[in-house]
């Protein structure tokens, strides 16, 4: 985690905003990924929330940007595009680049891939099959690792309601493993 991005970005925003791009790049695009299924188009919001995100510090004094908690910061600018991206678009589907990926020669057999993909697949099934509200929390918080507090700022709710979101959401998964078990 980068906690000199905002004292940095405070001082030199041009000189530093690649080193603050490095450091989130990862978090912002998973994100994007997550909400859109489509890595073409998690790109495209990536990019688009770098901009914003650009776009935002320039016109920000110094003060606010050294209080600045990036990553839930940019989790929220990346939440909000998801959304206007998903009014304006229709339903995701897979690409066949994601379906056709081969591993090379270092990778585990195929027998381990095809393992390794099925248990994704469910795991983004039951994911998927949650409640918005719950979805994005258990997501921000469990796959891209976000802390309460910087979840709380992305989803603009306050800290107990984002922790009992979670709680929530993952009270669902288990509910939904237990009754695929039975």
């Amino acid at each position: 985690m980068c906690t000199d991005c905002p004292a940095q970005l405070a001082g030199d925003l041009d000189g530093t905003f690649p080193l603050f791009l490095a450091h989130h790049q990862d978090l912002v695009y998973g994100i994007a990924l997550r909400s859109t299924k489509r890595p073409s188009d998690a790109e495209d919001l990536a990019q688009e929330a770098f901009m914003r995100a650009y776009r935002a510090l320039a016109g920000y004094d110094p003060a606010r940007i050294r209080e600045l908690h990036p990553r839930g910061w940019l989790a929220a600018i990346v939440g909000n595009l998801s959304r206007d991206h998903a009014k304006r678009r229709a339903p995701a589907t897979t690409e066949l680049d994601m379906v056709a990926d081969r591993p090379d020669t270092s990778s585990p057999g195929p027998e381990r891939v095809a393992e390794q993909r099925e248990t994704a697949r469910l795991w983004r099934e039951r994911l998927d099959a949650l409640p918005l509200r719950y979805r994005r929390a258990v997501g921000l918080r469990h796959v891209s690792g976000l802390s309460y507090p910087e979840l709380a700022e992305a989803l603009e709710r306050p800290l107990g309601t984002v922790k009992s979101d979670v709680h929530r959401g993952v009270r669902l998964l288990r509910e939904s493993i237990d009754e695929e078990a039975r």
